[in-house]
């Protein structure tokens, strides 16, 4: 009997390991998230997402206004490729750093009463790109006023790090990584307007 057993043993041994290679190498189902074309999203206006230009406009335009006033988050919305991810990347005591991920809709809910309630205007003051085929990454400098007045000093300035998509007819915010200026992490001269 202990003779059969090792047989059996052995066999079943045998066996997985010639099956070994084939589970080694099998590849694992590719998990496909939603393309642009499947998740129904607000029509854009195409003088928002044609060029680099109008979609990175229309993006601080739309998060931009005086307090009481609402924005218009369809639009919003509309600039957003499907699982687009919104990113602030926060400081930590310790010198580390953390980030916050957010859908499109989650930063509505979390950021937009508060934009609208205290005014908020942000433009863009310098930018980088970089492009490769259908994808574009552009380091976006911003600067952020409680009014449209120039004049009126930035109470927050940052860099804004975009990942853009054209799928043949139109631009997609992909995401937007960002980090502010602080003590120890001013922004540095290359991106600041010469």
């Amino acid at each position: 009997m202990p003779l059969l057993r090792f047989l059996t043993v052995g066999a079943l041994a045998a066996l997985l390991a010639a099956a070994a290679p084939d589970v080694l190498t099998a590849q694992a189902p590719a998990i496909r998230p939603p393309s642009v074309d499947s998740v129904p999203r607000p029509a854009a206006a195409a003088a928002d997402v044609g060029s680099v230009d109008a979609i990175l406009a229309a993006l601080y335009d739309v998060i931009s206004g005086p307090a009481g006033t609402a924005r218009d988050w369809n639009r919003f919305r509309s600039l957003m490729a499907p699982n687009a991810r919104l990113m602030p990347a926060r400081a930590l005591p310790n010198g580390g750093g953390s980030v916050t991920m957010w859908s499109a809709d989650d930063y509505v809910a979390t950021a937009g009463a508060g934009l609208e309630r205290s005014g908020f205007f942000e433009r863009e003051i310098h930018r980088t790109t970089e492009a490769y085929g259908q994808i574009m990454h552009v380091f976006s400098t911003y600067e952020s006023r409680r009014t449209a007045d120039l004049t009126e000093r930035p109470f927050s300035r940052g860099i804004n790090s975009i990942q853009l998509l054209k799928d043949g007819s139109r631009w997609w915010v992909v995401s937007i990584f960002w980090d502010a200026e602080r003590p120890g992490n001013e922004i540095p001269s290359k991106y600041l307007p010469r």
